[in-house]
């Protein structure tokens, strides 16, 4: 039997989870009031970077009294920057439940060599946060990027706790609603949700957390693009767009950009439909194939950003050389591009619904997995 290649094809075929698809109707024409060849010290420089970290506020809801600012070298560049500042008062306990989560208990455990209880649970599985010493500081990734699982609330996160809460929130913030007042540390990058460029990364500060630098010196040197106080003082000027390095005034603009965008498009209730709307195209066609399944365990976990499955049929002879034949199948046909399992995951696929990508695409891209995967299993017959 012929197996026939689907007639609809996405018309942004970008589902990769970073750097993630740009905001619909994206052009560079977009950017041309970027100051380029000025100082981002300059007066117009600094009024882009203070109007990025601003907006950011508006369509997060930050609270007023929290610090944000932009660093450098991305989503890590500012967890980094968080764990070398504030960790090492107390003791830490490390949630892991994905590769990037993994990487910062690496940091801590071997390179800060602070003492940690550390908590793991496998790819499409959560570390269980009732059981956590919320008096200890806590590191964790709000959603697993590269496992497909998200905590579903902050319920758990107790108001009175003693330790401070450090959250990758990189591939969450502006697709998933953030508790603020249970998050002291909260850090994302602009290529996530918002497909922003790559190097900048987003650092958010609670009172606590500023309350920590101010009183509290690590042990260890730190390097000058860590270093967020002077004289047991917050350098307040980081908060309010004077960078500790220089920043790309091009990126910063393309940022904003988006922004406006999403400011536009109703704020963050809208831009959280909008990933739920994508992920749940890809929860209606597991719940109607028996040989694809999401990689999370718990459906109250699932994330609605960075979808992971998983082929379950008996037929597969090698999990993960069929996975890739599939995501290369989707490649070469020009209908899912970079959309394979990150490389320390299960084999299977991943594919990004942040609230950039278009609804149509990822249905349309459906029938196009359902006709690779026939496809791969008819090759290997």
């Amino acid at each position: 039997m012929a197996i026939t290649a689907p007639a609809t094809r996405p018309a942004n075929p970008r589902f990769s989870s970073g750097p993630c698809t740009k905001i619909p109707g994206f052009s560079l024409d977009m950017l041309s009031d970027a100051p380029l060849g000025r100082s981002h010290r300059a007066a117009i420089g600094k009024a882009k970077l203070k109007e990025a970290i601003e907006t950011t506020r508006e369509v997060l809801g930050v609270p007023d009294d929290y610090k944000i600012g932009i660093v450098p070298a991305s989503d890590t560049g500012a967890v980094e920057m968080a764990m070398w500042s504030l960790l090492g008062q107390r003791k830490a306990t490390m949630c892991a439940w994905e590769s990037f989560g993994a990487g910062w208990v690496t940091d801590v455990v071997k390179q800060l060599k602070i003492e940690a209880d550390v908590r793991t649970a496998d790819y499409g599985e959560i570390v269980d946060f009732r059981t956590v010493d919320f008096n200890t500081d806590v590191v964790f990734t709000w959603n697993g990027t590269t496992s497909g699982v998200c905590l579903p609330d902050g319920d758990a996160i107790p108001a009175d706790r003693e330790g401070l809460t450090i959250c990758d929130a990189t591939s969450a913030a502006f697709a998933m609603d953030l508790p603020w007042d249970k998050l002291d540390v909260t850090t994302f990058s602009w290529q996530k949700v918002l497909g922003g460029e790559g190097g900048h990364g987003v650092l958010i500060l609670s009172p606590r957390a500023v309350e920590r630098l101010e009183n509290y010196t690590p042990a260890w040197p730190l390097p000058k693009i860590f270093r967020m106080t002077k004289g047991g003082k917050l350098i307040d000027g980081i908060f309010t767009g004077a960078t500790i390095n220089t920043p790309s005034m091009l990126c910063v603009e393309d940022y904003l950009v988006a922004l406006n965008w999403a400011k536009n498009l109703g704020g963050l209730p809208a831009l959280v439909q909008r990933a739920r709307d994508n992920a749940q195209v890809i929860w209606d066609f597991c719940a109607k194939h028996d040989w694809v399944a999401n990689l999370a365990q718990d459906p109250a976990t699932a994330s609605t950003t960075s979808v992971c499955v998983k082929f379950t049929d008996a037929r597969i002879q090698d999990g993960a050389a069929f996975a890739k034949a599939v995501a290369k199948r989707l490649e070469k046909e020009g209908v899912a591009l970079d959309a394979g399992a990150y490389r320390d995951a299960p084999a299977g696929l991943r594919i990004w619904c942040g609230s950039t990508v278009e609804t149509a695409d990822v249905t349309a891209l459906m029938p196009w997995i359902e006709y690779a995967f026939e496809a791969e299993i008819a090759a290997q017959a």
